[in-house]
């Protein structure tokens, strides 16, 4: 019959394992350090290679506006025939309110 381990048996078996884990951590961290290192110079990397400074540049400005495609003779309000169409056009032959 085997005895289950009391709450604070338990407790010093979790503080002996994450001493050990700790432990292991550093020793794996310095190989792989070392690691690295080994390929920066190999390849002869640079800060900038590894850590590129901003973000890539998108294809387009983001939010950038974009010129109107469709106008409503009637009220001279536009749309660019990006998301929702307007009531003024929704169900209608949309060649009709091309701008040209």
């Amino acid at each position: 019959m085997t005895t289950t381990p009391s709450y604070q048996e338990i407790l010093n078996q979790i503080s002996v394992l994450q001493a050990q884990a700790e432990q292991a951590r550093k020793s794996e961290l310095a190989t792989a350090v070392e690691k690295v290192h080994a390929l920066i110079e190999q390849y002869g990397l640079t800060q900038q290679d590894i850590f590129p400074s901003g973000r890539r540049r998108a294809s387009r400005q983001a939010g950038a506006k974009v010129a109107p495609k469709y106008r409503d003779p009637a009220s001279g309000a536009t749309w660019t025939g990006r998301g929702k169409p307007p009531k003024w056009i929704e169900g209608k032959d949309r060649n009709a309110f091309l701008i040209a």
